[in-house]
């Protein structure tokens, strides 16, 4: 028996990096997935991946800043996979700026997508929770939201505030058996850091104790413990997956 045989999960910016592996991980521990991203042709990718594990898979087209968009998918999901019992609010995007460089597009659109997209997701999905009085929630943060970032003031605060959203929500849902919590992924080999010239990983990894970036693998294993049953006694905590870095 898998960890999550018989529970259904949804994982928003599945397409690819932390979002995909979580799924195929969440897959091989026996949970069906809906793959959630921007493009139908991306979630439709990560779905037949799951599938080829022998899970059941749906893949839903939906940009997480669009509240109406969200709220006609999450009503969806839940017709047609009768319910869900997880959800990884991992949907994320950057668009790194100095502060007085920075636009009010650059800083809606992180906070907006980071921030509101967590909470528009959890929101939608808060009726079916509170009704089977059971779930799973696990919003990725980044350790950018607890230590800052120059360059970042705006993913940093949306990250800080996921991290203080996740908090409060834990403290409201506990009573329903419901537990939440965030992971504060490190600096992660994804689409994100390949950018990142030489020079400045090289400087990153000297930050790093344990001498290297992590792998989505990584924080796709701490979402799984959080889902797991070993997890059960766990809400309103941050676990910081990050080499060591911020500790």
């Amino acid at each position: 028996m898998g960890l999550l045989d018989q529970q259904i999960a949804v994982v928003t910016g599945a397409g690819r990096g932390i979002g995909r592996a979580t799924a195929l991980q969440f897959a091989d521990a026996g949970a069906d997935v809906v793959c959630v991203s921007r493009t139908v042709e991306n979630s439709r990718k990560v779905a037949d991946e799951v599938q080829s594990k022998g899970r059941r898979s749906w893949a839903v087209a939906v940009d997480v800043a669009d509240p109406a968009g969200v709220n006609a998918a999450a009503e969806q999901i839940l017709k047609d996979a009768g319910r869900v019992d997880i959800l990884v609010n991992n949907a994320g995007v950057t668009r790194d700026n100095l502060l007085m460089r920075m636009s009010e597009e650059e800083w809606d659109t992180v906070i907006n997508t980071n921030l509101r997209g967590a909470f528009v997701l959890t929101k939608a999905f808060t009726r079916a929770f509170l009704k089977q009085k059971s779930g799973r929630i696990i919003n990725v943060a980044s350790v950018v939201g607890l230590m800052g970032n120059a360059g970042q003031a705006n993913y940093a605060a949306s990250k800080a505030g996921l991290i203080g959203f996740t908090k409060s929500v834990a403290r409201e849902f506990a009573s329903r058996g419901i537990t939440v919590n965030a992971i504060a992924p490190g600096f992660i080999e994804t689409d994100m850091t390949a950018v990142l010239k030489d020079e400045i990983k090289t400087e990153l990894l000297k930050r790093i104790p344990l001498g290297c970036l992590g792998a989505a693998a990584d924080i796709a294993g701490a979402a799984l413990y959080l889902a797991s049953p070993a997890a059960r006694y766990i809400t309103g905590q941050v676990l910081t997956v990050d080499g060591g870095m911020v500790m």
